[in-house]
């Protein structure tokens, strides 16, 4: 990125090492964040499906989800009853086209 740019990912602006990687989980999180409420479920019900321990679900929820993989967090997804898939496209020199989470 060049000095002209600025980047759309919160945490890189914020100097995370591991910014894109932080963004793509962000973004998983939403969607599992989304479908629960959709669902009307609690903490509880939602745990015992996702195969996580409540407390892990409420941190994860609440955006600390380091220690839980993006393998994890597509697992959830399947487990709600959602398509992941993972597209591998032409790379571009911007970080933000690279990865994407479409909710569908």
């Amino acid at each position: 990125m060049n000095n002209s740019e600025e980047s759309t990912n919160v945490y890189e602006q914020l100097g995370f090492p591991d910014a894109e990687e932080m963004l793509v989980k962000a973004q998983l999180v939403a969607k599992i964040g989304e479908i629960l409420r959709e669902r009307g479920w609690s903490q509880q019900q939602a745990a015992k499906v996702l195969g996580l321990t409540q407390p892990k679900l409420s941190k994860m929820l609440r955006g600390q989800f380091r220690g839980v993989s993006e393998m994890k967090m597509m697992d959830c997804l399947l487990r709600l009853g959602r398509t992941v898939k993972i597209v591998v496209g032409p790379g571009t020199e911007s970080t933000e086209d690279r990865i994407e989470v479409v909710a569908a």
